[in-house]
C-alpha cells in the first residue's frame, strides 16, 4: 500500500495529466449455467449466486429499502458471500442471511478481491461509497461477474466511461441503482413528455443539494473492527474520522470520497431529466455556474436549445424535477414515483401505440436478475448511468472552477480547456489504478 500522504493540488494536477487510460487484463468471458435463462424459478442448483460488497446503510438498513433484503426475498437467487471493511457489519449481515436461509452457507470477507475471485459467484452487488465503484465494478467484470452498482455510478467522468467500456469488453450486465427507471408512473411521464404532450420543452428545473467540498476532518482513533486503509482505498489518504463512515454517510460531502448532493440525490434527478429529454446517450454542450450577479443558478444548455437549471435544495413539495413546456408542465418525483401534470388532463390518457415507448421493468432487483439470464441490457444500463453521472460531475466542476464550461458530449471532454480537462479523472493510490 502506498504511503499515507495527502496529494497537494500541484501534485494532483501533475498526476492527472500523467494518467492515460487503464490496462485491460484478460479473463475468460464465461457465463455459468445458473445465469442462463428461463422465466420460471430455477432449481436450487441453478440459482444465480450473489456476493455483496459494502454492507452499510444502503445495503442492509436502506434509505429506500435494503438491497440485501430485496434480493434475499427472490427465490431465483442466493446470497453466498458478503464483504465489508467493518467487521461488525459483516457479522450482523451474515447472521441475518444465515437465519433467513436456515444454514451457515454465507461467507464473509474484509477484502473484496477475495469475494470476486470465487468461481461460484455469478454477480456482485456493490454498495460501497462511490470512490470505490469504478475499481470494484471493473475488477468484477474482468473476473466474469455481472454487477449491480449503487448510485452514484462513479467519482469521476473518466471512471464512469471506463466502467461502461469494460462492461462491453467483457460482455457483462452492469446495472446502476436508480429506482426511478423501474417506476411505471415515471416511465409514463417520460413517455408523455417525449411524445410532446406538454409541448416543446423550454426549461427543466432539477432540485438537489450542491457539490462536495475540499475540507478535511480531524483525526480520531481508528476502531479495531474497521480496516481504515482499505476504506480510503484509491482516494488520497485521510486520517480516520467517524463522519466519513457509512454509518453517518458523511463521506459524500468530501470530494475525495463523493460528489455531494449533486451526485447523491442528483443521481436520481438528473437521470430522470436526461430520460425525459431523450438525452440518455448524450449531454449538454455548455455549463454556466452562478456568478452572484445576473446568473443566479447553475445552468446546463443543450444543443437543441433546452435549458436545465439546478435549484439548490430539494426538500418539500417542490423537490424532484419540473419540466416546463410550451403547452404545460410536469413535475416528477424520482423516489416516491409521484407525477403531477399541469393541466391534469395531460396525464389521464394512456400512451398511444404511435407515441414514445421506453424500456419497461417493474422492479430494479428482479429486473437485474432477469437480465443476467437473458443477457439483455437493463433499463438502468451502465452506459446510461455513465451519461447521467457525467451530468452531475459537469455541474460540480462548474461550481468548483467558478466559470462557464463548454462540453463536447461526443468526445466527452471540455472544448479548448486544458485546465477543466484535468478534472475529468483523479490520481489513485496504489495498487488501485484502473
Amino acid at each position: 500500500m502506498a504511503s499515507a500522504k495527502r496529494l497537494s493540488r500541484r501534485r494532483f494536477i501533475k498526476s492527472v495529466a500523467a494518467c492515460a487510460g487503464f490496462a485491460a487484463i484478460g479473463f475468460p468471458n464465461v457465463v455459468r449455467s445458473s445465469a442462463i435463462g428461463t422465466s420460471v424459478v430455477p432449481a436450487a442448483s441453478d440459482r444465480i449466486i450473489l456476493g455483496f460488497i459494502g454492507l452499510g446503510e444502503k445495503a442492509f438498513a436502506g434509505c429506500a429499502g435494503s438491497l440485501i433484503k430485496s434480493f434475499i426475498d427472490d427465490p431465483s437467487c442466493r446470497i453466498r458471500a458478503v464483504c465489508d471493511i467493518n467487521r461488525l457489519h459483516r457479522e450482523e449481515v451474515v447472521a441475518f442471511i444465515d437465519s433467513r436461509y436456515g444454514d451457515k452457507s454465507c461467507d464473509a470477507y474484509n477484502d473484496f478481491r477475495e469475494l470476486i475471485a470465487r468461481n461460484d459467484i455469478d454477480a456482485v452487488v456493490i454498495a460501497t461509497p462511490e470512490h470505490w465503484h469504478a475499481v470494484q465494478t471493473i475488477w468484477a467484470c474482468r473476473h466474469g461477474k455481472d454487477v449491480y452498482c449503487e448510485k452514484p455510478m462513479a467519482l469521476t467522468i473518466r471512471e464512469a466511461r471506463a466502467m461502461a467500456v469494460t462492461a462491453r469488453q467483457y460482455g457483462r450486465v452492469v446495472q446502476y441503482g436508480v429506482q426511478g427507471r423501474a417506476s411505471s408512473r415515471l416511465r409514463f411521464a417520460c413517455e408523455a413528455i417525449r411524445s410532446g404532450r406538454i409541448g416543446d420543452i423550454v426549461e427543466v428545473e432539477v432540485n438537489c443539494w450542491g457539490p462536495s467540498g475540499f475540507e478535511s476532518l480531524p483525526a480520531e482513533p481508528v476502531p479495531e473492527y474497521i480496516d481504515w486503509d482499505l476504506f480510503v482505498g484509491p482516494a488520497p489518504w485521510r486520517p480516520y474520522n467517524h463522519v466519513y463512515t457509512p454509518q453517518v454517510r458523511g463521506w459524500m460531502a468530501y470530494s475525495d470520497f463523493g460528489g455531494g448532493g449533486m451526485t447523491d440525490m442528483g443521481a436520481h434527478n438528473f437521470d430522470l431529466a436526461q430520460r425525459a429529454l431523450g438525452m440518455d446517450n448524450t449531454g449538454p454542450v455548455e455549463i454556466i455556474p452562478p456568478d452572484g450577479k445576473q446568473q443566479k443558478k447553475l445552468q446546463f444548455r443543450y444543443a437543441n436549445g433546452v435549458k436545465m437549471v439546478h435549484n439548490l435544495g430539494g426538500d418539500g413539495e417542490n423537490d424532484g424535477v419540473l419540466f416546463i413546456g410550451k403547452r404545460g408542465k410536469a413535475r416528477l418525483h424520482p423516489l416516491s414515483g409521484n407525477v403531477e401534470f399541469y393541466p391534469e388532463d395531460i396525464g389521464r390518457v394512456s400512451i398511444r401505440p404511435d407515441e414514445v415507448h421506453l424500456c419497461e421493468t417493474d422492479n430494479p432487483y428482479t429486473g437485474f436478475l432477469e437480465c443476467i439470464r437473458s443477457r439483455q441490457k437493463p433499463c438502468a444500463d451502465v452506459e446510461i448511468g455513465c451519461r447521467s453521472v457525467t451530468l452531475c460531475h459537469l455541474g460540480n466542476l462548474a461550481y468548483w472552477l467558478r466559470r462557464p464550461l463548454k462540453w463536447n458530449p461526443d468526445k466527452e471532454e471540455f472544448v479548448d480547456d486544458d485546465e477543466a480537462n484535468l478534472w475529468l479523472d483523479r490520481p489513485k493510490r496504489e495498487p488501485w489504478t484502473l
